[in-house]
């Protein structure tokens, strides 16, 4: 016992050190000409040492399953995942010495699988998007291994009262801004557990900040949003890897949220391309679902002459889907025609008006609205 007590006191000492080594995240400011009065921000989650918003998640997963004292020396770590919370855990497996296997349908990008076996964890692949869950949990007692499981886990590894959490390092680095409380927060939800982290933290400081989740094309948490059936399931992948479920995810939490979006998969295409054109970086497809929701906030607070504040998050770099999301020919492959959208983008941005592009002939904009 005192040597295991000891391995795990050691091993969250490690985690630790290299929080400390690690600089918190920028906040860019974001300059839009036909928002006036709304200052954009982009929480740039990229910047990680594994480069993406999951680096927190995996931090807090793995600090979480030491001190419950499931994860010992040895243990192999299994995790289900399409590859950025993977990509973090293997990093954080390898520091600790532990094999580290993640579960993931074939389609994960091919960039994400190099990561993971950059950091020594294997891939085990599944047809279907919602077969690894079950396959993750058989491997684990195959293993005798720790199934991670961020779905479950997510809403309640992370202290959503502050302790340099993602919410608690916005309203840090907003203070001094002219609207230092933002009028909304836009992110997406994959485990929920990022939604639940800022709703949480919001309501406990008493800040008048609204939280707006958005929802890519074939994922159910909009759905069960609006119904709070649990039960329901999609069949079909949102096309946007790192955000939306086939099934409502365990760590979900609706309540904490004040308004859902559904966008489009063309839209989140579009809006992540045309983001890149405005801050000379690329993002990931989550980056833009995020700034698509972010845009039709910002215009329906023009429309009411409002100002203040919107935060969305960027969570991952372009880089690792350069030869997807920025392809044009794996983009017209899936069925995409991205010129329209891009158009309606730019034109979104340059007026600041959302029913002018929602009235162009032929387009696929307008969302899917819930408000809680």
């Amino acid at each position: 016992m005192p040597n295991l007590r000891s391995w795990t006191s050691e091993s969250i000492r490690r985690i630790e050190r290299d929080f400390q080594r690690s600089a918190d995240t920028h906040l860019t400011f974001l300059e839009i000409p036909g928002l006036p009065g709304v200052s954009m921000y982009i929480k740039d989650e990229s910047t990680h040492p594994t480069g993406s918003l999951k680096h927190r998640l995996a931090r807090s997963l793995f600090l979480y399953a030491l001190c419950n004292g499931w994860v010992r020396a040895g243990t192999t770590i299994i995790e289900a995942s399409s590859g950025s919370t993977a990509v973090s855990e293997a990093y954080f497996a390898r520091m600790l010495g532990l094999p580290f296997i993640a579960v993931m349908p074939r389609s994960t990008s091919p960039a994400k699988i190099k990561l993971i076996e950059f950091y020594d964890g294997r891939c085990h692949f599944v047809d279907r998007p919602e077969q690894v869950y079950d396959e993750a949990t058989r491997l684990a007692r195959q293993t005798g291994g720790h199934y991670m499981d961020q779905f479950t886990y997510a809403e309640r590894a992370t202290d959503w009262r502050g302790n340099n959490n993602i919410a608690q390092s916005i309203f840090d680095q907003l203070k001094n801004e002219s609207h230092p409380v933002p009028r909304w927060i836009v992110t997406g939800a994959g485990t929920g557990g990022t939604s639940a982290t800022i709703g949480r933290y919001v309501r406990y400081h008493g800040h008048a900040t609204q939280l707006c989740v958005v929802d890519p094309e074939n994922s159910v948490f909009l759905d069960y949003h609006r119904s709070r059936e649990s039960g329901i399931t999609s069949t079909r992948s949102s096309g946007v890897e790192g955000i939306g479920r086939p099934r409502v995810e365990p760590s979900f939490v609706p309540d904490v949220i004040d308004r859902m979006i559904r966008v489009p998969t063309a839209s989140s295409y579009a809006a992540m391309r045309y983001l890149a054109c405005l801050t000379g970086k690329r993002y990931g497809g989550s980056t833009g679902t995020d700034f698509h929701g972010a845009l039709k906030l910002a215009c329906d607070m023009v429309a009411a002459g409002e100002s203040g504040s919107i935060v969305f998050l960027a969570c991952d770099s372009g880089e690792r889907y350069l030869d997807t999301y920025y392809d044009d020919q794996w983009v017209a492959s899936q069925g995409h025609d991205l010129a329209l959208h891009l158009n309606l983008v730019k034109e979104i941005c340059a007026t600041g008006e959302w029913t002018a592009a929602e009235n162009q002939p032929g387009n696929a904009l307008r969302p899917v609205e819930e408000v809680a």
